[in-house]
């Protein structure tokens, strides 16, 4: 088939199975036929309200119906939906609003957002629009999803793939009408492009409103889920359950589970591999400006553990020093990558400046090294590497080899500055129960850790530390224990 415009799909799949469920959350669902009539209703709304051509829409929507309702919309008017959370504070959506200028804000009331078009959560169009269809509009951009930015204000990584999709294609190994589970929050790039790419190949799409490891089982089996997306906190987190909790649910419709975002510890890896099966597991390394990634399937990283695969073939990447000179095999520098059909052809920023080298080539942060048979194994972000005595640590590692020990939930490494040092270790540890002994982690680190990398100081909290999207917010987390001078 040849590409659909986004703003058909819908009308597609209705046309085919109607009466099938195409989103569940929560206990409500909705038909593809009622997805169709109700898109086109609110699509006629935002059209009377200015929305047009290219023009983006703030949706600070939860996870739920109304947030794929309100995107599908969007696209149906030749616009394009930005995302943001719905729980961001509104000096934080006020300065997104800043950078995109959108036509419309839908989650919030004009009091929350005055001179800007808004809806609230919950809005219903009025019983005399009709849900007939709309004239076909293809925006120039299908999405443009919110970032920090290096200078602490946001930025819009605006996509360069218009508003049109091969159904037929199989992206992110989505079944044509198959079922998938996306527990995490839609505002965020991952989730939002699982969520959508399944919808488009007329998949029932399950939601929930928050992560819940539980509950992530139950609904594996009840919706007879065949993918799901996860990030390494999901996974943890489902671990940690009892045995006999995690074992209680029938998981065997289950063919793909794809884990992305955060580094995944090889612990974690491996118990997950043993325990669904290799061929089951499957990471994807890349940002959301697209320039490029890899992909590792679980057979692929038992032979390369620890990986995250080879470049894809849409890609080239290359690890540099701090000069910018290429590495070699072997040595840790900063990844650069670029897409083969050139710099700038994937996405462009509203707000920020790529970094970039000669060539073309970019960088999102990460530091890595290949390996003799060209696979990539990722260090840290750069930006989080602690420099201490001379020494490079990287968070990631230390991290890891925390959450290995029995009652951690999740844990954040920062580096504080030190008189004599430049920098100490600081680890900031979730543990629920409060059942974690100071030295007994200590004496677990140890037999992991070269000395140089374990904690100088281990702070505990009973909050978690990472959102169910698996961020850790690690620079908040820094500022706010940094010495009052």
């Amino acid at each position: 088939m040849a590409e659909l415009a986004i703003s058909r799909i819908v009308a597609h799949w209705a046309a085919i199975q109607p009466d099938r469920v195409a989103i569940s959350h929560e206990g409500e669902t909705i038909t593809w036929s009622e997805l169709e009539w109700e898109t086109n209703r609110l699509a006629r709304v935002y059209a009377e309200l200015g929305v047009g051509q290219d023009d983006f829409v703030t949706i600070a929507l939860p996870n739920g119906i109304e947030f794929f309702k309100a995107t599908l919309a969007t696209w149906k008017v030749g616009a394009t939906p930005q995302p943001v959370s719905a729980r961001l504070p509104k000096f934080e959506r006020d300065q997104i609003i800043e950078v995109g200028a959108p036509k419309l804000v839908v989650g919030v009331s004009d009091d929350d957002q005055p001179g800007i078009q808004s809806l609230p959560v919950g809005f219903e169009p009025p019983a005399a629009i009709t849900g007939e269809a709309l004239d076909e509009r293809i925006a120039t951009s299908f999405k443009a999803m919110t970032s920090g930015g290096s200078t602490g204000r946001p930025k819009l990584i605006v996509s360069a793939t218009p508003a049109v999709w091969d159904i037929d294609e199989d992206r992110l190994q989505t079944k044509l009408q198959g079922s998938m589970l996306i527990p995490g929050p839609l505002y965020h790039n991952g989730p939002f492009l699982w969520g959508i790419s399944a919808l488009f190949r007329g998949n029932q799409v399950t939601v929930t409103t928050r992560f819940d490891a539980e509950q992530t089982l139950s609904l594996i089996e009840s919706q007879q889920v065949d993918i799901v997306y996860m990030v390494p906190t999901m996974m943890q987190r489902i671990w940690n359950l009892p045995a006999e909790v995690r074992n209680r649910y029938d998981l065997s419709s289950l063919e793909v589970l794809w884990h992305l975002a955060a580094p995944c510890p090889a612990w974690l890896k491996q118990a997950y591999i043993d325990w669904l099966g290799a061929s089951v597991i499957w990471e994807l390394y890349g940002g959301t400006e697209g320039q490029g990634g890899t992909v590792i399937t679980g057979e692929e990283w038992l032979l390369h553990r620890g990986s995250v695969g080879k470049p894809n073939a849409t890609c080239e990447m290359i690890i540099v020093d701090d000069s910018g000179n290429e590495l070699p095999q072997g040595e840790i520098g900063e990844v650069f990558m670029r897409p083969i059909t050139g710099p700038g052809s994937t996405y462009r920023y509203i707000g920020a400046e790529a970094k970039a080298i000669e060539g073309g080539y970019e960088s999102i942060g990460d530091m890595g090294y290949f390996d003799a048979d060209g696979y990539l194994y990722l260090a840290d972000r750069q930006t989080d590497m602690i420099l201490s005595g001379g020494a490079n640590i990287y968070p990631a590692e230390v991290e890891a080899a925390i959450d290995a020990y029995p009652g951690v939930r999740s844990s954040a490494v920062i580096g504080l500055p030190h008189e004599d040092l430049g920098n100490y270790v600081y680890a900031i540890v979730d543990a629920p129960a409060n059942d974690v002994a100071q030295e007994a982690l200590l004496a677990h680190l140890r037999e992991r850790l070269v000395s140089y990398k374990i904690p100088r100081t281990i702070e505990f909290s009973p909050e978690p530390l990472r959102d169910d999207a698996g961020k850790v917010r690690r620079k908040a987390l820094r500022q706010a224990r940094m010495p009052v001078t």
